[in-house]
């Protein structure tokens, strides 16, 4: 476990990065993870974000796989994979504060 500090709190990371207690996430501490990222959060992925927790908070913590999340979303893959270059459900999540998403390798 990986202890960093984002928007000024503490959070517990598992070896790839992924908050190891959701319940630690707020939005600055998604900020700070997307700028590490290289993503810069716009209405549209904030859009994403929140229909991933909220479907999460649905089932039982854990994350949506990409196709529910375009479903969900209302943004189709290819506008996830502009968004959330190089594995839209992987970096969604990370950023989410949620587990790494099953589907994911």
């Amino acid at each position: 476990m990986i202890q960093r500090e984002y928007a000024g709190r503490t959070v517990a990371l598992n070896e790839e990065g992924f908050l190891v207690d959701a319940a630690t996430w707020t939005p600055e501490v998604a900020e700070a993870i997307a700028a590490e990222m290289g993503v810069q959060l716009t209405p549209e992925h904030w859009r994403v974000l929140i229909a991933c927790r909220e479907d999460a908070a649905r089932n039982g913590g854990e994350p949506p796989g990409l196709r529910r999340l375009t479903t969900l979303s209302g943004v189709t893959t290819k506008d996830l994979y502009r968004l959330f270059p190089k594995g839209p459900g992987k970096l969604a999540a990370r950023i989410a504060g949620l587990p790494k998403p099953k589907a994911c390798i």
